[in-house]
């Protein structure tokens, strides 16, 4: 995974001579929520924490915290768009998160904590556009969709100890309070998705 905060080019798409594997930058509040049920969803190769779109070159998480250095914490999704697509990752971003709140998930406040989509691609930018259009014409949530859309410039993977954070602390109180419920809903919601268990 690429952590110097470069973007090699704006399209991270990779070709293989089998496939075509591509990569999705999501923020939709604590990353500990997202990654947990994009870990789970068939066609998803790896999810990582990080944290993207500020201004301080390799930041840590305690800087991100102090919402000063612009960044936001997200998820960085390698997939399989022959298995998911772009698309599908949005449609559960949407249903996983409230994207109608700025800045705030719950009772975590602050621009690290906003609603974003770092888009890897024109036709990233251009589905996720039209994912927000028919969300908000659907009314799936009472207020309009805050989510920002913007073009990515750089990412930095998190501390080590934030990879894995769910599975690892699953009885930590954070996680059955918050994110729990956030993965049996998604569960719930999308089973037919689910990756088989082994």
């Amino acid at each position: 995974m690429q952590t110097n905060g470069q973007e090699a080019q704006p399209n991270t798409t990779q070709n293989s001579p089998q496939n075509t594997i591509e990569v999705a930058t999501l923020g939709g509040g604590c990353f500990w929520c997202l990654e947990p049920v994009y870990d789970q969803l068939r066609g998803v190769i790896s999810v990582e924490s990080g944290y993207s779109g500020g201004h301080l070159e390799n930041p840590s998480y305690r800087a991100v915290c102090g919402g000063n250095t612009g960044h936001a914490e997200v998820v960085r999704i390698t997939f399989d768009p022959s298995v998911v697509s772009f698309r599908e990752l949005l449609e559960i971003f949407f249903t996983i998160h409230d994207p109608t709140t700025l800045n705030r998930q719950g009772n975590d406040v602050g621009t690290q904590y906003r609603s974003v989509i770092f888009y890897h691609s024109p036709e990233q930018e251009k589905v996720a556009r039209e994912v927000i259009n028919e969300v908000n014409q659907a009314k799936l949530w009472p207020r309009p969709i805050v989510t920002e859309v913007t073009p990515i410039t750089n990412y930095y993977e998190a501390e080590d100890y934030h990879q894995e954070y769910f599975a690892n602390n699953a009885y930590q109180p954070y996680c059955q309070m918050i994110i729990a419920p956030k993965v049996a809903k998604f569960r719930k919601h999308y089973f037919e998705k689910l990756k088989a268990v082994a």
